[in-house]
C-alpha cells in the first residue's frame, strides 16, 4: 500500500493565517514539516503566528495582503513563488461577516463579505492552479461553515457566501481532478476564536476549537493521492453551544 502523503517541505499558503482556524492549521502543518506562507491584513498577528511555527522548526513568510484585490493576490502568489518556487497547498480560510436580514444589509457590506469570502478564494485558486496543474499535484482546502449548509436568520450574507464557496469547491475539483489536484471543503460549527469568544450566551465548553479543525485538515491533506473525500465535510459538537 502506498504511504500517506508527506507534507514535509511542501509549501502551504494560508489566508487568515494569523488568528483562529488559520493559525491552528498553520501550526499543525508546521508540525508536519511544511513551509508556510501566512497571509493576513494585520502584520502583528501573522508575524506572531509565524514565530510560533518557527518554534516547531518550520520556515515561512508573513505577507500582508487584501485577498479581495486581484493585484494583491497576484503579489502574494508571486512572492511565494519567488521564495519557494512552487505552491503545493492552498488554504482559503480568511473570512468576514455582517449581521442582519437581507433587506437590512447595505450593498457595501454585501460587497465586503463577498469580496473576502468568495472573490478571495476565486482569485487565489485562479492564481495557484496553473502551477499546480503544471506540476500535476496540489491540494486546495476551503474553510466554509455550518452556515454554508444551513439557513440561519440574520446570517444571510455570510451564509450565502459559504453556500457559494461549497459549490465553488466542487467545480474546482471537477475541472482539475485529471491533473491530480484534490479539493476539500470543511464546514465547522461554532468555533471559539477572537471573533466569537465574547458572544453572549456561548458556552465555550460545548464549542469546537481551532485545533479540532486543524486535526481534520491534516488528516485530509495526508491521505494517499488516489483518495478523494467527498465534500463539504460538516464538523460539529454533540451539544448545542448556545444552550
Amino acid at each position: 500500500m502506498t504511504e500517506h502523503t508527506s507534507l514535509k517541505d511542501q509549501v502551504a499558503l494560508i489566508t487568515g493565517g494569523g488568528t483562529g482556524i488559520g493559525r491552528g492549521i498553520a501550526l499543525a502543518l508546521a508540525q508536519q514539516g511544511a513551509r508556510l506562507v501566512l497571509c493576513g491584513r494585520r502584520s502583528d498577528r501573522i508575524e506572531a503566528a509565524l514565530a510560533l511555527a518557527r518554534l516547531a522548526g518550520a520556515e515561512g513568510l508573513a505577507v500582508i495582503a487584501d485577498i479581495s484585490r486581484a493585484a494583491e493576490v497576484d503579489r502574494l502568489v508571486q512572492t511565494t513563488l519567488d521564495t519557494y518556487g512552487r505552491i503545493d497547498i492552498l488554504v482559503n480560510n480568511a473570512a468576514i461577516s455582517t449581521d442582519g436580514d437581507l433587506h437590512e444589509v447595505e450593498p457595501a457590506a454585501w460587497d465586503a463579505v463577498m469580496g473576502v469570502n468568495l472573490r478571495g478564494p476565486y482569485l487565489l485558486t485562479r492564481a495557484v492552479l496553473p502551477g499546480m496543474r503544471a506540476q500535476r499535484n496540489g491540494q486546495i482546502l476551503n474553510i466554509s461553515s455550518e452556515s454554508g449548509l444551513r439557513y440561519y436568520p440574520g446570517d444571510s450574507v455570510y451564509g450565502l457566501s459559504k453556500h457559494a464557496l461549497n459549490d465553488f469547491s466542487e467545480y474546482v475539483q471537477t475541472e482539475n481532478q485529471e491533473s491530480n489536484i484534490r479539493v476539500y471543503t470543511i464546514c465547522p460549527g461554532m468555533v471559539v476564536t477572537e471573533m466569537t469568544e465574547d458572544a453572549a450566551g456561548l458556552d465555550h465548553n460545548k464549542c469546537l476549537y481551532p485545533e479540532d479543525i486543524a486535526e481534520l485538515a491534516v488528516w485530509l491533506l495526508t491521505r494517499r493521492q488516489n483518495i478523494k473525500i467527498d465534500t463539504p465535510i460538516l464538523i460539529q459538537t454533540m451539544l448545542n453551544p448556545w444552550e
